[in-house]
């Protein structure tokens, strides 16, 4: 899957690992930034949604499924000025039809920044994708 052209290399994200049951992947803070300087909540955001995304569309593959997002709520612990983030996403529940991740967002020092739900609904590809 390419990334070229997407949010996630327009926001720098790098995918580090990837699999239905742990997806992980890395966020500059850098160009990321409110006008406070501190990591944008969005951008935790799209981070966390793009990690249960990807999760999720490896799960739904196996059922000859498509992942669309559906919810998401974040809530935000501390703020950060600089360095690199990370997330981690790991299924709450995977089923036939939606599954839901809990993504963690720490900071450098291993200290949460973010924890996000997502939740995705699996269904039929469209005919041609």
């Amino acid at each position: 899957m390419s990334m070229t052209g997407t949010l996630l290399e327009l926001m720098g994200i790098g995918v580090t690992e990837a699999a239905a049951e742990r997806v992980v992947a890395t966020m500059p803070v850098k160009g990321n930034t409110q006008p406070y300087g501190l990591l944008h909540g969005g951008a935790s955001c799209v981070l966390a949604e793009s990690l249960g995304s990807i999760g999720s569309a490896l799960h739904a593959a196996t059922h000859g499924k498509v992942a669309v997002g559906v919810d998401i709520n974040a809530t935000h612990h501390r703020a950060v000025r600089d360095g690199v983030v990370t997330g981690v996403a790991t299924p709450i529940y995977l089923g036939r039809t939606t599954t839901s991740y809990e993504v963690v967002i720490t900071d450098e020092r291993d200290k949460r920044v973010c924890t996000a739900r997502i939740t995705c609904q699996l269904i039929q590809a469209p005919p041609g994708s």
